[in-house]
């Protein structure tokens, strides 16, 4: 997994009032828990573009004064107004402890659906994975080359040979092709397509 630098403070003063002043200069009040112990600090929000601005999920080596700390983003917060980012939360890598957080998820490939004018759409961008930091990827990449029109990839499909655990349900849908006014339907394609619609009309029915 790629990584970043941040250099930073440990934060002597707490509370509303020490966050706000942090905020004003230019600062983001961060939090490093999972460790030994719970490490305030801040740093110039510049310093968080390449981390929080992105399409890939990186780990943070954070350097605060004489003490480094490698961690990962937990949560983030930002302005409801001006959508700045106000707060970071990370959890501290722990060498020989398994690490959990959200990767994105990227498709490669022109999948046959596409090239027959049907439209991709994206259910899951990013999927919860748990495992050692260096078997962790920055990007969960997956071919659709072979998907069809009524197909999708699902949490299983992508699961496959990974050495790390993905958390999200295996049945939920990463992406599908779904079918649209200028699609051309394969043999093979407009039976799933039937198949898929036969699925709502059998679900509908049984809801009346």
């Amino acid at each position: 997994m790629q990584s970043i630098s941040i250099k930073g403070k440990v934060r002597t003063e707490l509370g509303t009032k020490s966050a706000k002043s942090l905020r004003a200069s230019g600062e983001v009040p961060c939090v490093i828990y999972g460790g030994k112990e719970t490490i305030h600090f801040s740093a110039p929000i510049l310093g968080f573009r390449d981390l929080v601005y992105t399409s890939e999920a990186r780990v943070a080596n954070i350097d605060l004064d004489s003490r480094s700390f490698v961690a990962v983003i937990q949560d983030m917060q930002f302005d409801v107004l001006t959508d700045i980012l106000t707060h970071m939360d990370f959890i501290e890598v722990i060498q020989g402890k398994p690490v959990t957080l959200n990767v994105p998820v990227s498709c490669t490939g022109n999948a046959r659906g596409i090239r027959n004018g049907g439209t991709l759409k994206s259910i899951l961008r990013s999927l919860k994975i748990k495992g050692d930091i260096n078997d962790l990827p920055s990007l969960i990449e997956h071919d659709i080359t072979e998907l069809k029109i009524g197909e999708a990839i699902r949490v299983v499909d992508v699961k496959k040979g990974k050495p790390y655990e993905i958390l999200n349900a295996d049945a939920a849908v990463v992406v599908t092709i779904k079918m649209s006014r200028k699609a051309v339907l394969e043999e093979d394609d407009a039976t799933a397509e039937g198949n898929e619609g036969g699925e709502e009309n059998t679900e509908a029915a049984a809801a009346e």
